[in-house]
């Protein structure tokens, strides 16, 4: 099994579904990978720049995996990706990333990777997270952060998607707004309008945990098989 999580826009749970999705595969008895192939925004430790989201993904791969086999490109400033590379006198390599996600695939029966903020960012001069996802020639799974204006921007993210001929699999409703009106309303106008099916609704939850968020998904019905 091989997903690749995009998001309407940075903070949107893309971190909460990758692990909800690695905890089912792991629940089906499959060895399980997570994998944030670019993180921005980390601290300096003894054992170098970690991420807080890359951290939480390496605790739930099994068999264990390094930190730096789950996130191959770990940046101090929480900015966007191509910015912190160019601050840290680096460019980010697709080719790079394509190795380090193959050698997952090749070890382990279900990949998740969590892309970075949405699905254009950019990753360098010429290339953003959409062209991330063709290259490792992964299907998608989109998570809406619901609150004001997720209608339009999940529109347009699918609208972009298709359009990069990447198959969507499906979307996951995450409510990062706990107060947002007419929620419910909003849930059912995008399962009107995007042709992939409803994964599962995230309610809002002061504590996440991989078992927790997964009681509230499902795997897609159809996804690349290793």
């Amino acid at each position: 099994m091989r997903y690749f999580i995009t998001g309407t826009d940075t903070d949107c749970g893309k971190t909460l579904v990758t692990l909800g999705f690695m905890q089912l595969c792991r629940e089906r008895g499959l060895s399980t990978a997570g994998m944030k192939p670019v993180a921005a925004g980390a601290l300096r430790t003894r054992e170098g720049l970690l991420n807080s989201d890359a951290l939480a993904i390496q605790e739930q791969c099994e068999p264990p995996l390094s930190y730096r086999a789950v996130n191959p490109y770990c940046f101090e400033p929480a900015v966007a990706p191509h910015l912190a590379a160019a601050q840290a006198d680096t460019t980010i390599d697709l080719d790079i990333l394509a190795q380090a996600y193959g050698e997952l695939a090749s070890s382990h029966q279900a990949v998740v990777v969590e892309g970075v903020g949405g699905w254009k960012v950019p990753l360098n001069d010429t290339e953003d997270s959409a062209d991330l996802c063709r290259r490792l020639d992964l299907p998608v799974v989109l998570v809406v952060g619901l609150r004001l204006g997720c209608i339009n921007h999940s529109l347009l993210t699918v609208e972009s998607i298709q359009a990069s001929g990447v198959p969507l699999l499906g979307w996951v409703a995450n409510h990062i707004d706990a107060n947002m009106a007419l929620a419910e309303d909003n849930i059912q106008t995008l399962k009107r309008r995007i042709r992939a099916p409803l994964l599962g609704r995230i309610p809002r939850l002061d504590n996440p945990r991989a078992d927790t968020v997964s009681t509230y998904l499902s795997l897609p019905a159809v996804a690349t098989e290793c």
